[in-house]
């Protein structure tokens, strides 16, 4: 007999999960953070689970977030495709910068895509090492380019 069942299931599967998963409600409160998010951010789900989503958005970017959220709270449309990956900064419990690749689900009141939009769940993986490898390479390559037109 399987040791995991409906709920404990899904349980299971986003507390394991190496990405992070987290839930936050149409105000954008959190209310679901799992221990990739704890490793990628740094905050317990105790710290987390009940403080706005700003714990993790740079400063400078707060206000095109929530323009964008509330958008999406009130039409239920996103800008974004399902499956389609955003790549977006974000900022750790110590302050260190983080480059973040994700996908976002709307959960909504019916299984149909008539209901209110209860919340947003996110599930991010951290790209910072990749994104600064790439940046390096672009400028390798913008200096080779430069070099060649001397």
């Amino acid at each position: 007999m399987d040791r995991f069942t409906g709920d404990s299931l899904y349980r299971a599967i986003v507390e394991s999960t190496p990405d992070a998963v987290v839930y936050a409600d149409a105000e954008g409160i959190i209310r679901l953070w799992n221990a990739g998010a704890g490793t990628m951010f740094g905050y317990t789900s105790e710290e987390a689970i009940g403080q706005s989503l700003d714990l993790i958005i740079p400063e400078r970017l707060q206000t095109r977030h929530w323009d964008g959220y509330r958008r999406v709270m009130e039409t239920g449309e996103s800008r974004y495709g399902p499956g389609e990956m955003l790549a977006v900064p974000a900022v750790r419990k110590d302050g260190t910068r983080l480059s973040l690749e994700f996908s976002i689900a709307m959960l909504r009141t019916s299984d149909d895509n008539d209901g209110h939009i209860e919340g947003i769940v996110a599930v991010l993986r951290d790209i910072t090492v990749r994104w600064q490898l790439e940046r390096e390479l672009r400028a390798r390559i913008a200096a080779l380019e430069a070099a060649q037109k001397s």
